[in-house]
């Protein structure tokens, strides 16, 4: 089984309430709460990490950025992870993952 990295929505840092950027009846709410329901349990036989080592970021998780990224125009892995770290939207989508270019381009091609 794989070992996922735990999303809060709820931040301590930032003085900003995640949930509430994602705006109901907007793309980004939308891929926030229609990814959760579906089916990604093919992502976890790519990920070996039961025994040992660190959390993966979410399929899921990362699912949501890409889809964001993409409707957004953002196809680099390098800009998706600024976006990540920089825009609140993604921060939002995230739970303030801030997921690695390579994490995602890996995610992407697999």
């Amino acid at each position: 089984m794989a070992c996922y990295r735990h999303v809060d929505l709820s931040p301590l840092l930032l003085p900003v309430d995640l949930e509430s950027q994602l705006v109901p009846g907007t793309f980004a709410n939308a891929v926030h709460h229609r990814v959760d329901d579906l089916d990604l349990s093919a992502f976890d036989m790519h990920y070996r990490n039961d025994d040992n080592g660190a959390p993966a970021h979410s399929p899921a998780n990362l699912l949501k950025v890409v889809l964001l990224a993409y409707s957004q125009g953002l196809i680099s892995s390098r800009r998706i992870e600024t976006a990540c770290r920089d825009n609140v939207l993604f921060i939002a989508i995230s739970g303030d993952a801030k997921p690695h270019f390579t994490t995602i381009a890996d995610f992407v091609r697999t």
